[in-house]
């Protein structure tokens, strides 16, 4: 196997691994031979999902990791560096889904949980994990983001500026450590079949996907765990700053 298509040996951090795209992203790392810490805020989950990996065989180990915990999240990303000898890739995956209508009385609260969440948590992560980062021949970053980042959605305006916090911060980031060779990029899902959709009833998804997207379906986890994985390979060395949806021509078609 060509050694620049491969992760077999790699390390690699993923967060929110316990369902959905993240736990898609670390059951494909695991298959192509990385060694994969898989962490979420609850720790029963994530140890389902490494047990089912090393049954098969496969490098896996759980950690729980609440990512609205700063002081949790420098400590089990230090404790993960250490037990792995290093990090080649961090997915920053975990996330949550924050609808408020501006005038609510909630929206306070839903605003500072979104920020928290899907935005701090991120450079949180990739701070805690540079030390190891640095001494990786072919460190990778991955923050996902969302199609709200590109587009928006009436309510969920707290969402929003979270996802395109991460956008902005994946380039600037990409601009900082590009010198250091550490890639920083991002994927934008679109809709996709997950925890966070299962609420939303077959008939108006199949409606949804009809009118918005190009392909006409939801996405699948492990159609975002594709792209994920083609970014953190050795061969994606000069694919920096980028992001990209991975929402079945969702942003791309107008009627």
């Amino acid at each position: 196997m060509n050694a620049l298509r491969s992760l077999k040996g790699a390390k690699a951090l993923v967060t929110g691994a316990g369902s959905g795209m993240g736990r898609a992203t670390a059951e494909l790392f695991a298959q192509e031979g990385a060694m994969v810490a898989v962490t979420d805020h609850v720790l029963a989950p994530a140890e389902a999902v490494a047990a089912t990996l090393r049954d098969a065989g496969l490098d896996a180990r759980a950690w729980k990791m609440d990512v609205s915990d700063g002081e949790e999240i420098a400590r089990v990303v230090r404790e993960i560096g250490e037990a792995f000898g290093g990090l080649d890739a961090v997915v920053n995956n975990a996330g949550i889904s924050a609808f408020s209508p501006i005038d609510s009385d909630a929206y306070e609260a839903v605003w500072e949980r979104s920020l928290t969440v899907l935005l701090s948590a991120h450079h949180r992560v990739i701070r805690a994990a540079l030390p190891f980062l640095r001494r990786s021949q072919a460190p990778r970053i991955v923050n996902i983001a969302s199609t709200e980042a590109l587009g928006a959605t009436a309510q969920d305006s707290p969402y929003c500026a979270a996802k395109a916090g991460v956008t902005g911060l994946t380039r600037a980031l990409a601009v900082e450590l590009g010198r250091e060779g550490i890639t920083v990029n991002c994927i934008c899902p679109g809709p996709i079949d997950t925890a966070m959709t299962a609420g939303v009833p077959d008939e108006h998804k199949q409606t949804f996907a009809r009118r918005r997207t190009a392909l006409l379906r939801y996405g699948r986890p492990e159609e975002v765990a594709h792209m994920t994985l083609s970014l953190c390979l050795p061969a994606a060395s000069y694919i920096t700053g980028a992001v990209i949806p991975v929402d079945g021509g969702l942003m791309a078609r107008n009627a």
